[in-house]
């Protein structure tokens, strides 16, 4: 299985160089040929992966690929680590890029960087793959900071517009705020256990959780906690956690392909994956949980706010990202991994078909984006319509679609759950549900339906894309309906992870559930007389009201609560803050270490000033070299009665 394991891996990549490199050699058909064949080679394998694990029983494979470096005993390699988590991971990330893959063929058919694309997506591909099989942390740093670095190259793809520079900095610098975090609790990690390996660390958590370490002052500090906190802070950067969320809006500048995979599969998954791939180790602190819940909760329902007023079609999208990532997030504060990354893999497909069904709308409406100048397209893109209904009654968890089933789930284990902060959690998440369910259908409602708010040159071009475009939307479609029904007993209540996540007893707020759970259709039931569906319903009847029945009252309402409809519309002031309080402060203390270090201690100081007086010293010395005969002769004698009046005196 090693063999098939490098393959996942390679294909993509072995893709992307061939479409990167020699783009111009074999042509637009060429590129989009060899990186689909990559990547649906490594579906293809992931899913064989996926089946020996779970049909076939084959045992989880831990292994090492290749050593790199070995320094002080401890061992740096490429390895991977694949069980069943990890298999369901390689079928997520690869069955949606696959679609990504397809759907850009027709959305950047008219783009001169085109090989670059899909080089850049296939590259994409390959760094996640490499995150989620790692077996050690040297790896998923590897992998973790590679799609970083792929996702400011595609962010910033269109790079002659100045905002889409802006936004792939933006995600670069507030990514290495996280990643400071994360490799700061790598090095602790390291440092605790000698072993830069899982299945070592692992073992020896245990014992981790016994020591301190001195931080500040004379306070000691437990290390597992403090590990784990740092390495949240980096999943807050990647999964764009409150405050370090601010990146993944403005990620809307990159074209819609890579949004819909940068939202869905790849980049904002890797913190949700890492957490619960480090399950034994956030196991030993309820301190580092409380934390994870907390955040996540803020998260979930405060940027699912920001999303009710944006106007911007896939700027709407993105904040449902965020709100459920802030669900997941909460989910793994919880303990609830399994529905944490339950909920990870159904958002996955209803998030990629929201997306590349904002981009269909986008191709068809000539780049018009602004969701104001939109209104009853369902009569001429019903595909798209059909497809973004599913996949807006997938988001706001409707009964039956598989947002529904691993939404409930969190929702009901958060309500399980006895930790610091669940409270608060829960009450969150109820009202995020409304929330997520009025922004959704805001944009659902003033995309397709209503009045007609187009321009005659809109209009009279309006059909649906071609079938690049809609035949991912239908295949996305799909799982975003049925996935739930299919995989929500084993993977929510079963034992489909068995080994691969840790919950300690006392935490197994999902083996309360699993005792209540008599399969899906039983478990629909149940939900219909809680009230999460019906508050989702309530959402959906306020946003058909507010936007259909009676559009001019949300603008009278923004004047009324103008001070509210300000502090969303600037996003909580974040930006403000990040750009008044950070940048012109690192500005500033650049400037200080400038004066105060390198013009006073340099320039004018004890580095150029030791260089001003040897040259000072050298003019004086050099005055004793004339050139005469009689002038050395002179000094010789001098020299030699000095010597001789020094020895006299000295007798």
């Amino acid at each position: 299985m090693e063999n098939i394991y490098l393959a996942i891996v390679l294909c993509p990549l072995a893709a992307a160089l061939l479409a990167g490199l020699f783009g111009r050699v074999i042509g637009r058909a060429g590129a989009h040929t060899v990186t689909i064949l990559g990547v649906g080679a490594s579906f293809l394998l992931s899913l064989a992966v996926l089946k020996a694990q779970v049909l076939d029983g084959e045992p989880a494979f831990n292994g090492t690929v290749y050593t790199w470096a070995v320094v002080d005993g401890v061992h740096m390699q490429v390895g991977f680590l694949v069980d069943r988590l990890t298999a369901l991971m390689m079928v997520v990330v690869t069955s949606v890029s696959l679609m990504v893959h397809i759907y850009t063929i027709g959305y950047m058919h008219d783009d001169a960087g085109y090989q670059r694309f899909f080089s850049y997506i296939s590259l994409f591909t390959f760094a996640m793959l490499m995150l989620v099989m790692a077996n050690n942390f040297m790896q998923l740093f590897f992998g973790w900071e590679a799609v970083g670095v792929v996702s400011y190259l595609l962010i910033g793809f269109w790079y002659t517009r100045p905002t889409a520079i802006f936004a792939n900095m933006k995600a670069f610098l507030v990514n290495r705020v996280g990643d400071f975090g994360f490799l700061l609790g790598i090095a602790l990690i390291l440092m605790s256990t000698g072993s830069l390996d899982y299945a070592t660390v692992f073992a020896g958590a245990d014992a981790m959780s016994g020591q301190t370490i001195q931080v500040l002052g004379d306070s000691q500090w437990s290390v597992i906690t403090l590990a784990c906190i740092l390495l949240f802070i980096g999943a807050m950067g990647k999964s764009a956690q409150m405050p370090l969320h601010v990146w993944l809006p403005d990620s809307m500048e990159g074209p819609t392909p890579i949004s819909a995979l940068i939202h869905a599969a790849t980049m904002v998954t890797a913190g949700i994956f890492m957490v619960a791939r480090m399950s034994p180790l956030f196991e030993l602190s309820d301190t580092a949980l409380s934390v994870v819940m907390v955040v996540g909760a803020t998260t979930a329902l405060f940027t699912g706010f920001l999303g009710v007023v944006q106007n911007d079609i896939k700027r709407v999208v993105a904040y449902s990202t965020l709100s459920q990532l802030g669900y997941m997030t909460v989910a793994l504060g919880a303990s609830a991994y399994a529905a944490g990354v339950f909920h990870l893999m159904t958002h996955a497909f209803f998030k990629a078909l929201l997306f590349l069904a904002a981009g269909s709308v986008i191709i068809a409406m000539h780049h018009e984006q602004d969701i104001r100048k939109m209104g009853g397209l369902w009569r001429y893109l019903p595909i798209t319509w059909l497809t973004s209904l599913i996949g807006s009654l997938s988001l706001i968890g409707f009964p039956g679609f598989a947002g529904f089933f691993s939404k409930d789930a969190i929702i009901e284990a958060v309500g399980a759950a006895h930790r610091t902060g669940s409270g608060y959690a829960w009450w969150c998440l109820m009202i995020g549900v409304f929330v997520t369910a009025l922004y959704s259908f805001r944009m659902f409602f003033l995309v397709f339906h209503g009045a007609e708010r187009l321009d005659s040159h809109a209009k009279d071009h309006l059909h649906e894309p071609s079938m690049v475009v809609w035949l991912p939307l239908a295949l996305l479609a799909v799982p975003s309906v049925i996935l739930g029904w299919l995989t929500v007993g084993p993977v929510v209540f079963g034992s489909y992870f068995g080994d691969a996540i840790f919950t300690r007893e006392i935490n197994d707020v999902l083996g309360e559930g699993a005792a209540e759970f008599h399969g899906p259709a039983a478990y629909v039931l149940h939900a219909l007389t809680m009230p999460v569906p019906w508050i989702a319903l309530g959402g959906v009847l306020c946003a058909w009201y507010l936007y259909l029945k009676n559009p001019a009252l949300p603008e009278r309402l923004g004047k009324q609560f103008s001070g509210l409809h300000t502090l969303l519309i600037n996003k909580y002031y974040f930006d403000e803050f990040n750009q008044k309080v950070f940048a012109r402060g690192s500005t500033a203390l650049g400037e200080f270490f400038w004066h105060a270090g390198d013009e006073a201690v340099i320039d004018s100081g004890l580095v150029n000033g030791s260089a001003r007086l040897v040259g000072w010293a050298s003019q004086v010395v050099r005055q004793l070299q004339s050139g005469y005969l009689y002038h050395y002769a002179f000094a010789m004698i001098a020299g030699l009665a000095v010597l001789v009046g020094w020895l006299l005196l000295a007798g």
